[in-house]
């Protein structure tokens, strides 16, 4: 559905529903839990992960999370041609940025549970945390 008030046209939404569409059929054809480690691949949570691979909603896929997506969820070849070329008809200026971006890869890292949710999701957070600053650290080196 096209959004007049954000300048979004109709083939741009066509576009974004088209590129989440596969987005949606890789996840569905993935083992249960894909979407939990796609949260924490990218820093966000899991509700998050369903707005953006759901075709009703309009809101994008940020670009900066395009390669941990692919990389995560095992994006198959012409699935990925396909949502590229969707993504570059919805977002023409933001799939140019994608070669710029940074690859990143992820690490899965065992920690302790601490007894509490709320104590658990900071921990998480911390070492998500650490690993940004860390990251900004070293590149600030080159």
């Amino acid at each position: 559905m096209a959004n007049p008030a954000l300048g979004e046209s109709d083939e741009t939404a066509g576009a974004v529903a088209t590129y989440k569409r596969i987005f949606k059929e890789v996840l569905d054809n993935r083992p249960s839990g894909m979407r939990i480690r796609l949260a924490h691949a990218i820093g966000k949570n899991r509700s998050f992960i369903s707005q953006i691979s759901n075709p009703a909603y309009p809101v994008p896929i940020p670009v900066q999370h395009l390669h941990t997506i692919f990389e995560v969820c095992r994006f198959p070849a012409a699935a990925k041609a396909a949502f590229l070329e969707a993504y570059g008809r919805a977002h023409p200026r933001r799939i140019g940025r994608l070669d710029e971006l940074p690859r990143e890869r992820t690490i899965m890292l065992h920690l302790p549970d601490l007894g509490s949710r709320k104590r658990n999701e900071q921990l998480d957070a911390l070492m998500q945390e650490f690993g940004r600053r860390l990251i900004a650290i070293l590149q600030d080196e080159k």
